[in-house]
């Protein structure tokens, strides 16, 4: 295969992990799947902004250990392939990134899987001692920002770029590059991604960007 040096960009919740989020999983851990639930809800009626939802979730989370951050991450339901997928990019002398608004606690967990860079909302450490900074606190502009970051970290541009995402908070990364996979995606995506994927494994999204060059 020739070498395919550009950045592919993934957003996590709905997209990496399929049908649910990472404040869904962390909120499982701690039997509190109806109250997130509600705030998941309020968020997508536009009824609370991402540092709003961050303030909230932090007080479901007061008893937050690590090791059920641990388990949460285990236990998602993550598509199939990721590490493959990771894999082959780096083969081909090309970069891979995660941004997501879900806590940089969680996100930067998959740097161990292959992923060049993980970036989430900043939040105090596990177990909390401290209240969230909504200055940390990413949406979906933040996106766009740490792309540009990150075509400078690697030299690359943002026309070198390709977006994996699934809702309403990827519409602005999916503008700014050239070739969009919208996954397992909602209504919101429809009309602006150059690809679409329903599944659960990551090889059969990526294998439309890579053949279709």
């Amino acid at each position: 295969m020739s070498a395919d040096r550009r950045l592919h960009l993934f957003d996590l919740d709905g997209t990496l992990i399929r049908g649910s989020a990472a404040a869904v999983e962390i909120s499982r851990q701690l039997g509190l799947s109806a109250e997130i639930d509600r705030l998941e809800r309020e968020f997508l009626a536009r009824a609370l902004t991402p540092d709003e939802f961050a303030v909230r979730a932090r007080e479901l989370w007061s008893d937050l250990t690590p090791a059920q951050v641990e388990v949460a991450f285990e236990e998602a339901p993550w598509l199939e392939g990721i590490r493959e997928v990771w894999a082959d990019i780096r083969a081909q002398g090309g970069y891979c990134a995660v941004i997501s608004l879900s806590p940089d606690f969680f996100v930067e967990r998959l740097l161990s899987w292959g992923a060049h860079a993980a970036h989430g909302s900043r939040w105090p450490a596990v177990p909390f001692t401290a209240p969230v900074d909504r200055r940390g606190i990413l949406n979906a502009a933040a996106k766009v920002k740490i792309a540009n970051q990150l075509c400078a970290e690697f030299g690359v541009e943002l026309d070198d770029c390709v977006a994996y995402g699934d809702s309403m908070s990827d519409a602005e990364i999916f503008a700014a590059v050239p070739v969009a996979v919208a996954v397992n995606a909602d209504h919101h995506l429809s009309g602006i991604a150059t690809h679409a994927y329903s599944g659960g494994d990551l090889r059969h999204a990526y294998e439309l960007v890579r053949t279709s060059r």
